[in-house]
């Protein structure tokens, strides 16, 4: 099996009559200079929702349908937590690390594609927790174990996907682009969906996640939007699409 990638895709022209249609404000970025982009923001410390290519199929967002975000960021676990995924600040999330570069970060060399093996941060990236015996509950999860704390748990493990070109070349851009800028070959990565709701499929499942949590940024394929030049959506939902799921 090369991926789990067996879901619906959505071209860019079905994509350009739907923001047509919902009125989204986009624009459209040159593939070549997308991963860039997508970058840039995380860099920024935005938190941005993908939809590219097909829809994974199974219990794991991979890259096609994700929540992706900056694992360097002291404050990305609880802010997707509490303002995107509507859940438990402690929660825990996964990283995403081009395969190349796992042993690089992680106690581990080897696959990991979808997201089920756990490996430990290796002790050159790790942060001496001090005081964090003398904590309980939340105060102790809240101490920066690593240099990519988003994604370390308490006890300095995490549960790996390893990204390839060839599985998913349109992922393994941006986290590459990711690495060019940063230095960090990690990115966190959550199913793009709320607690208690299947993962997204279609660009309108993703634009109403979209518009009802704190995402700040949203890839539809090629098209970029960004929740501060958005208008609200219309409480009549009358800009609703029914996409063929073929």
């Amino acid at each position: 099996m090369n991926g789990s990638f067996l879901g619906p895709a959505f071209s860019n022209d079905e994509i350009a009559a739907f923001i047509e249609r919902a009125g989204c404000r986009a624009r459209r970025v040159e593939r070549a200079n997308l991963a860039d982009c997508v970058a840039g923001l995380l860099d920024q410390g935005k938190v941005v929702g993908l939809l590219q290519g097909r829809m994974e199929f199974g219990p794991r967002a991979l890259g096609a349908r994700s929540i992706i975000g900056d694992p360097r960021s002291t404050k990305m676990q609880s802010l997707m937590n509490l303002k995107i995924k509507f859940r438990e600040s402690f929660r825990p999330f996964a990283p995403a690390v081009l395969r190349e570069h796992v042993h690089e970060w992680f106690d581990f060399d080897g696959d990991s594609p979808y997201m089920l093996l756990v490996a430990d941060v290796l002790p050159a990236r790790r942060i001496p927790a001090a005081g964090a015996g003398t904590l309980w509950g939340i105060d102790r999860l809240n101490v920066p174990r690593s240099t990519i704390p988003a994604v370390t748990h308490v006890d300095y493990s995490a549960r790996l996907q390893t990204v390839t070109r060839e599985t998913n070349p349109a992922y393994y851009d941006i986290l590459h682009a990711f690495y060019r800028r940063t230095g960090c070959p990690v990115v966190v990565n959550t199913s793009f969906n709320v607690r208690g709701e299947p993962i997204v499929c279609t660009p309108e499942d993703a634009y109403r996640c979209f518009m009802r949590t704190n995402m700040d940024a949203l890839v539809l394929e090629q098209y970029v939007l960004e929740k501060e030049e958005q208008a609200p959506a219309p409480q009549d939902e009358s800009w609703r699409t029914e996409f063929a799921l073929d």
